[in-house]
């Protein structure tokens, strides 16, 4: 029998916005992770055999895009969770496998580095054989869920050297390895716990390895770039709904007292609002398309996979932008509503694949050139 992640959704969604402002000053949203825990929707994308409910990326991507609606910082720290599970699933041990499925571990990436900066692809980390185990000693400079997680999908040069990567699954409790003691206070996304974390002669067995060593390039490429540009995507036309509805209300709730009509009742406003409409429509056209693609396996996959990302981050900011263009000075007062969803807006435009790497990307693809 078929999950029916949709009727247990709305009652998550609803969760998440009545602990979304708590979550936006910096409180891990553990309240809607246990819920959706329960509700089975940390393990929507694990295995039916390991307990899981067997579903994939586009519902995924419903998941996260919902919740986005609501609480992007708790949609970001779930697409993370599903990135790191995608790995997982089709690498990783039976017995993580099977607590993800039961809602009981969160997962998620630690990719990027100071020294490779947005190029996760390539870490500076290493990973040194010692007897039965592996040393890691490395530094990300940014993680989602860096406390909270359970586990982190950890990066590093492949044992045997080499210009490629490794992937390892790492307990968040592995001696030697530190997470930053000092809270996230950043423009966006607060809640979602992103914290420096560093590998000090960090020991985990050979059997940690997800993947064969060198094909950690292979893994984020072929299973990690998918589900990440598309959830954040879906991330990026949630707010950009949000942005729009609360726009709307708002034009048509503020009054001129003095000639009775409302915001909305002005040609500039309402034009303002259609290019909002749009932009998002354009953008949920354009997630629609990629996940066609992937289902289908099309030749545009990749090039799809890449717009999808960059042209959701760029659409978002600009919708966003517009909304607290029209709500005007009552923008800035959080009880609008749209002052915490252009902050969060903004995270696209800079988590790796930032836009411009992704523009470069695009062009190669387009002019026949390889990517890499």
């Amino acid at each position: 029998m078929t999950f029916e992640y949709e009727k247990v959704l709305e009652t998550i969604a609803a969760t998440a916005a009545q602990h979304a402002a708590d979550v936006d000053r910096g409180r891990f949203p553990t309240q809607t992770l246990r819920a959706m825990g329960d509700a089975g929707l940390l393990g929507l994308i694990s295995a039916t055999e390991v307990g899981g409910k067997g579903l994939g990326l586009p519902a995924a991507a419903q998941v996260v895009g919902r919740i986005a609606r609501e609480c992007a910082s708790t949609a970001m720290v779930v697409c993370m969770h599903y990135c790191a599970t995608a790995v997982i699933e089709a690498n990783g041990p039976v017995e993580v496998r099977k607590a993800i499925a039961a809602g009981n571990h969160l997962t998620t990436l630690a990719f990027s580095e100071v020294g490779s900066r947005s190029a996760f692809w390539v870490p500076v980390g290493t990973a040194t054989i010692d007897g039965a185990n592996v040393k890691l000693t490395g530094r990300k400079s940014m993680a989602t869920s860096a406390t909270n997680a359970d586990s982190y999908v950890w990066s590093s040069k492949p044992t045997a050297g080499g210009e490629l990567s490794t992937l390892w699954l790492v307990p968040r409790t592995t001696p030697g390895m530190r997470t930053s003691t000092t809270p996230f206070d950043g423009l966006g996304l607060r809640g979602n716990d992103s914290a420096p974390i560093t590998a000090e002669d960090a020991m985990v067995p050979q059997s940690a390895r997800l993947g064969e060593d060198g094909a950690g390039f292979g893994i984020m490429m072929g299973v990690v770039l998918p589900w990440f540009n598309v959830l954040t995507t879906a991330v990026s036309a949630g707010l950009m709904d949000t942005a729009v509805a609360r726009t709307a209300a708002h034009a048509g709730g503020a009054k001129f007292e003095h000639a009775s009509s409302s915001l909305a009742e002005l040609p500039t406003i309402r034009a303002f609002i259609a290019r909002m409409q749009i932009k998002t429509d354009f953008t949920k056209l354009l997630l629609a398309d990629t996940l066609a693609a992937i289902v289908a396996n099309r030749p545009d996959t990749m090039l799809r996979v890449l717009e999808s990302k960059a042209a959701a981050g760029e659409a978002a900011a600009e919708v966003t932008d517009l909304a607290m263009r029209v709500c005007g000075g009552a923008a800035y007062r959080k009880d609008v509503g749209v002052e915490r969803v252009f902050r969060d807006s903004r995270a696209a435009l800079v988590m790796s694949p930032t836009t411009d790497i992704l523009y470069d990307f695009i062009g190669k693809a387009v002019c026949g050139l390889p990517l890499f």
